[in-house]
């Protein structure tokens, strides 16, 4: 079973911390497409966003993480 979208189910439904960093890295994408949309951004909304890139990407960081080890757990 090595199938990624199918593993991030499986940890989503059965693992809270996942299910939250999932949910929270959903959250920074959202409201980053709001600032990158805009046609002017002001400073500190610049600062959100570089802010919520460094987010994000520890968020992926830490689900893949959690992927590769449910996967050598799981995988024969």
């Amino acid at each position: 079973m090595s199938d990624f979208a199918e593993i991030q189910r499986i940890l989503a439904d059965a693992d809270p911390e996942f299910r939250t960093w999932a949910e929270e890295h959903r959250q920074c994408e959202l409201r980053l497409h709001e600032l990158t949309t805009r046609v002017e951004i002001t400073v500190d909304e610049e600062m959100e966003e570089k802010t919520l890139k460094k987010r994000k990407l520890r968020l992926k960081d830490q689900m893949a993480e959690r992927i590769r080890s449910y996967e050598s757990a799981h995988v024969a």
